[in-house]
Order: C-alpha cells, then sequence, then structure tokens
C-alpha cells in the first residue's frame, strides 16, 4: 500500500531552521535541544545487566533440561537397539522419571520463588517509571523486567508440559495441577502479563496551573521557526504563558501561518477549560471592530533579530490590518543557547498592564522545562490533552485502522529526507542504514508480537522497498503499511473528501501523527519533532507502552559518512 506523499517531511529540524534563518549570518549547524524535546540519551542497558544469579538460573534451566532428554532418548534409543525390555529395564527407568520428576519439581519451586522476586522488582521500577516525564533508564528497565518475566513463564510452561509427559505414564497427571494450586498462589499473576503493557503517568497527579484570563486582555501567538510540529510547539508554550499572565490567546492568522482550524479542534480548548481561553484571528478581529494593535511587543529572543521575527512576517502582519509599537527586548537570549528560565522570571518582565502584547516566537524558549513537558501538560484541565487533532481528522484516522490495520499494530516514523546532514551532525549519529534499522525495528516487532507495521515517512521508495524485504520475523514478513491514494471505493477516507480537506499535507501530516498515536507500540526518529508530537500525544491519551522507543535506541550507526 504505497502512495507517493511524504507525511512527516511537514517540519524541519531545529539546525535548519535557524540556518534557513540565517544563511547570511553563517551560524553553526551544531544541534539545538528545545524545550519541548523529548529526552533522547537512553543508557544502552542490555539484558546481560540482568542480576547474575538470575542468569545462573536459566543456565540451570537449560542445563538441567537437556540432561533429562539426554538421558531419556539415550534409555529409549538401547531398547529400540535390543528389542528387548526386561523387568529390570523397566524398574530402572521408572527409577529414573521419578527421579526427574523430583528434580523438575525442585526446579519449578526455584522458578516460582524467581517469579514472586521480579513482581516485586517490576513494582519498583514502575514507581519509578511513574515519576519520571522523559523516556529514561528506568522505562527500560521496566521493559527488561517484563523479558524477565515472560522468559520465566516460558521456562515455568516447558517445565511443567515436561512434568506432565512423565506422569501420563504414570497416571498422576491430575495430582500435578492439583499441587501447582497448592503451592503457587501467585501463578494466576502472569495471565495477562504482556511485554508492551501500556503506561500509566497518574495525569491527576501533575502539578497544575489555572488558565483563568481576564476578557480584555490579549497575548497575540507570533509563530515563525520551522513548519507545523515545531509552530504547534510554540502554539503550546504561548499557551502556558497566557495561562501566567492571566491572558487569553489569539491563535494565529492562517494568512501569515498556518490554517490551525483544518488540524486542530480549537472549540476542544475551550471546552476543557470551560471557558473562553483561546480565540481564532477573525474572532479577534471582530471583537476590536477592525482597530487591531499590538500595544506591547516585548521580545523574548532578542538574537539572531528581536522576537526571531523577519521583514517579511512583520509585513504580512501590518497587511492584515495589524499596527504595532517598536520591537523591544526583554532580555539578552539567544536562540542558539536558551537559558533556562523560571515562572518568576516570565511574570517580572511580562506581566503588564496592556491590553494586547505579543512576545515573538517561543519555540526554542526554555522555561520549567520539567513542569512543562510532563505528560498532560501543566495547565490544569478537565481532558486527556488540550492541544489534540480535529474531529475529522481522529475519526479518519480511526477508520483507517478498523481498515487496514486493527488493533495491535506498530507504528514507524521513519524520518529520512534531510537527515543525514542532521544526524552526522550529532553525536552519535541518529541516521541509520536501512540494514541496521531493519534489524532494530525486527527486535520491536518480535517483543511486541504485532503482525503489521505502518509506516510514516518520507523515504524514497528505493529504500521502503530494502527495509521491507528486511522486516522478517520467525520465518515471516512483516508487512509495511501506507495510506493509499483516495480511492472512491474505500470509505475510510471519506470525511476529509467531504469537508474539503482531502489532498491538504498538513491534514495528511496529522492524520499521520494520529494513527501513530494509537499504535500499541511506536518507534520514532530521534531529534524530530513530528515524533515528540506523537510522543506526547502518546503520553497525554494513556497509549503509551513499555516497547516505546527512538530507533535503534542505544546504537551507533555501523557506517558514517565523512562531514563535507
Amino acid at each position: 500500500m504505497m502512495m507517493e506523499r511524504d507525511p512527516s517531511n511537514e517540519e524541519e529540524d531545529q539546525e535548519n531552521l535557524i540556518a534557513q534563518r540565517e544563511r547570511g549570518n553563517n551560524l553553526s549547524e551544531s544541534p539545538v535541544r528545545t524545550a519541548f524535546q523529548i529526552d533522547d540519551e537512553i543508557a544502552d542497558t542490555r539484558p546481560c545487566n540482568v542480576s547474575f544469579s538470575k542468569c545462573y538460573c536459566f543456565l540451570a534451566i537449560i542445563v538441567t533440561v537437556f540432561i533429562f532428554i539426554r538421558y531419556y532418548t539415550t534409555e529409549v534409543d538401547n531398547v529400540s537397539k535390543t528389542g528387548v525390555m526386561n523387568n529390570d529395564s523397566v524398574n530402572l527407568m521408572r527409577e529414573s522419571e521419578l527421579r526427574a520428576l523430583y528434580l523438575l519439581r525442585q526446579q519449578q519451586l526455584g522458578l516460582f520463588k524467581l517469579w514472586n522476586n521480579t513482581l516485586i522488582d517490576n513494582s519498583l521500577n514502575t514507581t519509578a517509571a511513574n515519576n519520571s516525564n522523559f523516556v529514561s533508564t528506568s522505562l527500560f528497565s521496566s521493559v527488561l523486567s517484563e523479558e524477565l518475566k515472560l522468559d520465566l513463564i516460558s521456562q515455568i510452561s516447558l517445565n511443567k508440559q515436561i512434568q506432565q509427559a512423565l506422569l501420563s505414564s504414570h497416571q498422576l497427571g491430575n495430582l500435578l495441577n492439583a499441587s501447582d494450586k497448592a503451592t503457587d498462589p501467585s501463578v494466576d499473576d502472569y495471565s495477562g502479563l504482556h511485554r508492551c503493557s501500556k503506561m500509566d503517568y497518574k495525569l491527576s497527579d501533575r502539578r497544575t496551573i489555572e488558565w483563568e484570563p481576564r476578557s480584555d486582555k490579549y497575548l497575540f501567538a507570533i509563530c515563525a521557526s520551522g513548519q507545523m510540529s515545531n509552530h504547534l510547539i510554540c502554539l503550546e508554550k504561548h499557551m502556558f504563558f497566557a495561562a501566567l499572565l492571566n491572558r487569553i490567546l489569539i491563535i494565529p492568522s492562517s494568512r501569515v501561518d498556518y490554517e490551525f482550524r483544518r488540524v486542530l479542534d480549537i472549540d476542544h480548548i475551550n471546552k476543557c477549560l470551560g471557558r473562553k481561553v483561546v480565540v481564532t484571528f477573525e474572532e479577534f478581529a471582530k471583537s476590536q471592530k477592525g482597530h487591531m494593535h499590538i500595544d506591547k511587543f516585548i521580545c523574548y529572543f532578542s538574537q539572531p533579530q528581536p522576537c526571531f521575527l523577519d521583514d517579511e512576517h512583520v509585513k504580512k502582519l501590518k497587511s492584515l490590518g495589524v499596527s504595532m509599537n517598536k520591537l523591544e527586548a526583554a532580555w539578552d537570549e539567544d536562540i542558539k543557547n536558551p537559558k533556562p528560565r523560571t515562572v518568576q522570571d516570565i511574570m517580572t518582565k511580562f506581566s503588564l498592564d496592556d491590553d494586547v502584547i505579543a512576545i515573538g516566537d517561543v519555540f526554542f524558549a526554555n522555561v520549567e522545562k520539567k513542569w512543562v513537558m510532563q505528560p498532560g501538560g501543566p495547565i490544569s484541565h478537565k481532558c486527556k490533552t488540550l492541544v489534540e487533532p480535529s474531529r475529522l481528522i481522529f475519526l479518519t484516522a480511526q477508520r483507517f485502522i478498523q481498515t487496514f490495520l486493527g488493533k495491535n499494530f506498530i507504528a514507524l516514523h521513519f524520518r529520512r529526507h534531510g537527515f543525514l546532514k542532521f544526524c552526522n551532525a550529532k553525536k552519535p549519529s541518529c541516521f541509520y542504514p536501512v540494514p541496521q534499522a531493519a534489524d532494530c525495528i525486527n527486535r520491536v516487532v518480535e517483543r511486541a508480537t504485532a503482525p503489521v507495521i505502518y509506516l510514516s515517512t518520507d523515504a524514497a521508495e528505493s529504500e521502503t522497498g530494502i527495509l521491507q524485504s528486511l522486516l522478517v520475523v520467525n520465518g515471516k514478513t512483516v508487512p509495511l503499511v501506507r495510506r493509499p491514494a483516495q480511492n472512491s471505493a474505500e470509505k475510510w477516507d471519506a470525511l476529509l473528501y467531504r469537508h474539503g480537506l482531502e489532498g491538504d499535507r498538513q491534514v495528511e501530516a496529522m492524520l499521520d501523527k494520529t494513527i501513530c498515536a494509537m499504535s500499541e507500540v511506536f518507534i520514532g526518529s530521534m531529534g524530530s519533532t513530528f515524533t515528540e508530537d506523537i510522543l506526547r500525544l502518546r503520553k497525554d491519551w494513556g497509549s503509551s507502552s513499555l516497547c516505546d522507543e527512538h530507533l535503534c535506541r542505544g546504537e551507533v550507526p555501523n557506517f558514517i559518512a565523512d562531514v563535507e
């Protein structure tokens, strides 16, 4: 299912954004981390970090089972060669079977003990994960704990099957089941265990601020850096500023920015707060009766230019009938090295009495990072998340999943276009050869046991073709599914063309994000704001899983090209 489109190429990397705006200024291309960037530095923890005693236990299991099978098959082979089994041989085999049963039973008790210990370890890991706002080593430890428990289950099951096989010749099979119930009251604990269980971030316990704006005070949102994903992050930060300053946020006009109403549910934001906290530019213009003036334009960033605005953007604002005073800098702040700021800093510099103020682009602003980045966001509301796709896009995503994917699928954001140079400027690089990427994806598929992968990518077909040929798990090809071109015979996307949204690249990109956010497991591209926004939605919607990760997490590309 392929179509000629590049859904995830709607956002550019931060370095490229700065470079595009300042090409003549020869700015550095070193990567810039934003306040909304997910922590990509994951410790490359491996299963060998599991304690020595547990590893030794598994070795003992393997050796025990091997010796038993070897012994048993040898006896059978001897009998088959002689063709005779006298009473002494029969008695000897019976004794051997009973001895093997005894050893297996002792092994089973040891496995149950180890299992109960993993339950305790897992509760500690879950607590640590719930207290973390970022993808961290504690989450990876939780994944290892799940892997260990599932391996234990497999060994317990194998042990039980061997015992059943031996007992069948003694007509004592029912005794094993009765004994299990008596000696292992916790065995039911693993009945619903899954390697990729959902994360519970306990959103009700998060730190929040009330957004109670004064009806005549406004914050004029301005977002100029990059493309849609960057602008969405910029809008979210503007909401936090507006909440701190008790102001209504004005959503930018589509004549100077993206047409947000086509991709976002703006009314949803007001409903979640139970009051009017955001207005469209058109609503603001109507309330001002055409007299739209920014009383105070005080810039969060002073470098490389005040408010990170170029002359072209200012001209577009004025063409809308917006007048403004001279741009002023609140402090010395450069987008290449944003300083960590606190609520007190913001209140001191931007608490003004003017009716309408603007602070410029704040995509790179680093304000209360942990608070702002927490799942559910920093603002108190009654919904899962404030900024989410429009209802039409949400329903279309559901219909696509029902048609092509089903509930159990992995989503992959495979960023490639323009990503090679960006990633190779990072240490280590995040651009992986297709075969290496395929190996990483296969490992996730094996853990998640998902039959299909939804692919969101801007990669050429030459790359996706090789990737598809290498996605094989347990001898079966794992299909990559992309959204097909519009077909009148298919009705899953009828809502879009019925409302005139078909063919809109921003709508298609948001649809891709929504599908990815609904997957059982998500694999993203490190450093991509498109991936960041998907991770935000997954955390807020409660769809994050223990198996979510950046592609080839903890690995270095096995080949890296030289710098120009």
